[in-house]
């Protein structure tokens, strides 16, 4: 018995292992385009504003990998289509350093953008295979180390930087490695097979719209996620008046929180369960961004913006996590439908509050994030209508850790 648990246990923790390699080859890849941004911008010449329209077009090219990807997945298995995802990722991150023009530009966008989302869904379905095989909640840890890829490019783009390096060969050099890690690291991945064998929900369970319903509360949390990426440093320069180095840690505290809320997650969501992650979580974030948007005081805001990140933090792996558990069979298609909306409202979320700026002071327009954080705790329940997380194996349990 103990050598079959044993033979059970090896690849299912090299799976895990493999897939935590492609959140962070994923943060990593699209951290160094981040980083290159100012640089490439300055080469092809453009304002903010066509840089702002252009980051859109790598948004729908997000979006359209992810449905293709989907259903892709769901057919062909994670183990062929996120190492093609990672390796065309990697292939394509140097399109945008070789553009010399706006038109060249978007269309390097994108194009790399479609491949983003193709590596997105797919590694996060391989995911959800991953922690139905664990029998317990491990999707939070993988989105934790998708930051660790940040903070990577983040230490690669300075180097290069510090070297005179051109971002072009700088991507370049990235994305090669990005394809031989992607490559290499497929063979660990759980075959088709493996969600094939679990059982489908009974027909007329309302699958589908539980999933939509997932995916708007994806949109919603997203969105107050991506308002805060844009908006956080900004409130605290312009509303409270601080230099622009102490406004820099307004963001840095809000990822900071985020990451560490990710990696407990998992354990907090095996002992009080999604729906208590989810809601009290949005509720957190809500008492925290209310903070910020009514607090004049300098502690205040960074006290507000570190309630806002830890709050959220577990809030999108649990909507992953309980739409790829819908329906094993179509964990795939299910994922892209929550990814691909929430990845909208996270594109949505600085564009709504830079509108809203037209009609009400910055830090007063963080009260409609107070209300669709207070919306997601409402609607928490959704993740009580279905199986989000598998019963453990027998077998796992009795070799587990």
């Amino acid at each position: 018995m103990f050598v079959t648990v044993v033979g059970m246990e090896r690849p299912l923790r090299a799976a895990r292992v493999a897939t935590y390699v492609y959140f962070v080859l994923y943060g990593t890849l699209l951290g160094t385009w981040v980083v290159q941004i100012p640089a490439i911008e300055e080469r092809v010449g453009i304002s903010h504003a066509t840089l702002g329209g252009l980051l859109v077009v790598l948004g729908l090219g997000a979006f359209l990998g992810m449905q293709v990807a989907g259903p892709l997945t769901d057919r062909m298995g994670a183990r062929v289509v996120v190492p093609v995802g990672g390796a065309l990722c990697g292939a394509t991150l140097v399109l945008p350093g070789l553009a010399h023009d706006p038109w060249t530009l978007g269309g390097a966008l994108l194009v790399f953008g479609l491949c983003n989302g193709c590596l997105d869904v797919s590694m996060n379905a391989h995911a959800v295979h991953v922690e139905k095989a664990y029998g317990r909640p491990v999707m939070s840890g993988f989105h934790a180390t998708f930051s660790v890829g940040g903070v990577l490019a983040a230490l690669a783009g300075a180097g290069a930087a510090a070297v005179g390096l051109h971002p072009a060969a700088a991507m370049a050099a990235t994305g090669a490695v990005g394809i031989v890690i992607a490559l290499v690291s497929a063979r660990a991945l759980l075959p088709a097979a493996g969600s094939a064998s679990v059982e489908a929900p009974a027909e007329g369970s309302g699958t589908s719209g539980r999933v939509w319903l997932l995916a708007v509360l994806a949109l919603m949390v997203m969105l107050c996620e991506g308002a805060a990426n844009d908006w956080s440093a900004l409130h605290v320069k312009d509303v409270l008046g601080a230099s622009a180095g102490t406004a820099a840690f307004a963001y840095g505290t809000f990822a900071a929180a985020m990451t560490i809320g990710r990696l407990l997650a998992d354990r907090l969501t095996a002992r009080f369960g999604s729906l208590a992650i989810l809601r009290h979580g949005a509720v957190m974030a809500a008492v925290g961004i209310t903070l910020v948007a009514l607090g004049p005081w300098l502690w205040a805001a960074f006290t507000g913006w570190a309630l806002f990140g830890l709050g959220l933090s577990g809030c999108v792996p649990q909507l992953f996590s309980a739409a790829g558990h819908a329906d094993p069979a179509a964990a795939g298609a299910n994922v892209s439908r929550v990814a691909g909306l929430g990845y909208l409202g996270m594109l949505a979320g600085p564009a709504v509050i830079g509108w809203l700026t037209h009609l009400l002071a910055l830090n007063h327009t963080f009260i409609l994030l107070t209300l669709l954080c207070a919306t997601t705790a409402v609607a928490a329940g959704v993740l009580r209508s279905g199986p989000d997380r598998a019963p453990r194996r027998p077998e796992m349990a009795a070799g587990g850790r």
